[in-house]
């Protein structure tokens, strides 16, 4: 579980890579500033994001829209005390670009400096940085919405 310092007025997004088993989580600021990130249990999901809930002020959670997103969005409304604007985001090849994202943010050492990178695999689940990615792509989104707007 990674925490950084948060200052408590900007809002911010949760991303959820939702899974079968284990789900990412991840919160980032409008200004792309990465507060939190873990992978947890499926079972703990739907406890952990209430926790993150009280601790920043989310305004929406974006969500990859692949395998089980239908029944993860419908689970989070019935089961979230408080109803989340929940946004999907097209998750294809986010897991490719995750291992990638993972080595960026956590530098091979050792012999695996020797292994190309398309060889490398992360040592662990790496849903949270699935979950980055949504964050990111949905920022994206929004910030190409804004410049052809204003062509």
């Amino acid at each position: 579980m990674t925490f950084r310092e948060f200052s408590p007025g900007q809002p911010v997004i949760l991303g959820f890579d939702p899974g079968k088993d284990k789900c990412g989580l991840a919160v980032m600021g409008l200004d792309r500033q990465l507060h939190y990130h873990q992978v947890v249990s499926a079972l703990l999901v739907i406890t952990t994001i209430g926790e993150l809930r009280q601790k920043f002020p989310i305004s929406i959670m974006v969500m990859g829209d692949q395998t089980t997103a239908k029944r993860w969005k419908q689970q989070l409304y019935q089961e979230l005390p408080e109803p989340l604007n929940v946004v999907l985001v097209d998750e294809r090849y986010s897991s490719l670009e995750a291992r990638d994202r993972y080595w960026q943010m956590y530098p091979p050492k050792g012999f695996l400096k020797l292994l190309p990178q398309g060889m490398r695999q992360p040592p662990r689940p790496i849903d949270d940085i699935v979950a980055i990615l949504l964050i990111e792509r949905y920022l994206n989104r929004l910030t190409e919405s804004e410049v052809r707007s204003e062509e």
